[in-house]
C-alpha cells in the first residue's frame, strides 16, 4: 500500500507521524518511547489478543521484560460489529460506551446475548494460548498493557478496570497508534499513557499501518511461546521486594 502523505499532521516537538508497516515495526517504534523501563524489575508487559500481540513482543524483547496476555473481547453493535458498544475481560469486568448505547436504543438482553456469545470466545482462547498455564500473577507489578491502538478505546478500557482489580503497583497504557482526545482520555484512567503517533485526522487504527492483516490463533501461540526469551534478565527472582 503507498502511503498518503496528505493525512499526517504536522510533526509536533516530541514526535514525527508516520506509517508503520506492520504490528510488528509499530512494537518496535513504540518500545523506542518507554525505554526508561528497560530491564525493570517486576515490569509485565500485558498484550491484548490478538492485534496487541506483535506489538507486545517487540515491546518486551526491547525492553528485556516478561509478556503475558490479557484477554479483553469488544462487545460490537449488532450489524456494525466494528463499533464497539463495549468490552469485556475474563474474571467478569464489563464496560459499555453508553453514548453508544443510548444513541442505537440497544435493549439491555441484546447486550446481554453478545457479551455471553463473547465470554465464550474468552474462555476459548483462555484454553488455545494459555494451555495449563495459570494467569499471570500482576499484584505489585507495574504492568504496560499494550494494543495495536485506540479507536474508542473501549477494549482498553475494560483491561484497566479488570487489571485494576488484580491490585497491580501501576497500570500504563502503550500503544503505537491513538486518536488525539483518546489518548488524552485515558490519562485520567491509567497511571501512564504512551501513544507513539496522534494523528488527527485519526479515522482508523488500521489507516497508519500498511500491513493491517489480521493476527492469527497460530501467531499468538508462536510470540507467546517466543517471549519466553525476551525478559529472562528483567523479572527478578521470588522474595525481591516488588515495586509500590
Amino acid at each position: 500500500m503507498d502511503t498518503i502523505p496528505h493525512l499526517f499532521p504536522e510533526s509536533g516537538p516530541d514526535i514525527s507521524p508516520r506509517y508503520f508497516h506492520d504490528r510488528r515495526d509499530a512494537g518496535r517504534a513504540l518500545a523506542e518511547r518507554i525505554r526508561h523501563y528497560a530491564n525493570k524489575p517486576y515490569l509485565l508487559v500485558l498484550a491484548l489478543p490478538r492485534g496487541g500481540v506483535p506489538v507486545a513482543y517487540e515491546v518486551a524483547c526491547a525492553l528485556n521484560v516478561p509478556m503475558d496476555l490479557f484477554l479483553v473481547r469488544k462487545l460490537g453493535v449488532p450489524g456494525h460489529a466494528e463499533l464497539a458498544m463495549g468490552a469485556i475481560a475474563m474474571g467478569g469486568a464489563r464496560v459499555l460506551n453508553e453514548d453508544v448505547v443510548r444513541s442505537l436504543n440497544i435493549p439491555d438482553h441484546v447486550i446481554d446475548a453478545i457479551a455471553a456469545d463473547e465470554q465464550r470466545e474468552l474462555v476459548r482462547r483462555e484454553r488455545l494460548y494459555r494451555d495449563d498455564r495459570p494467569p499471570p500473577d500482576t499484584r505489585g507489578r507495574i504492568c504496560i498493557l499494550v494494543d495495536d491502538g485506540l479507536a474508542t478505546g473501549a477494549t482498553m478500557r475494560v483491561a484497566i478496570a479488570a487489571l485494576r482489580q488484580q491490585q497491580p503497583a501501576r497500570i500504563v497504557v502503550a500503544v503505537p497508534t491513538a486518536a488525539p482526545e483518546t489518548c488524552a482520555e485515558f490519562r485520567t484512567e491509567a497511571d501512564e499513557v504512551v501513544c507513539a503517533i496522534t494523528p488527527s485526522p485519526f479515522a482508523a487504527v488500521g489507516l497508519w499501518y500498511q500491513d493491517f492483516s489480521q493476527t492469527t490463533d497460530a501467531e499468538v501461540r508462536d510470540l507467546l511461546e517466543r517471549a519466553a526469551d525476551c525478559g529472562h534478565d528483567g523479572d527478578r527472582a521470588n522474595g525481591e521486594r516488588r515495586w509500590s
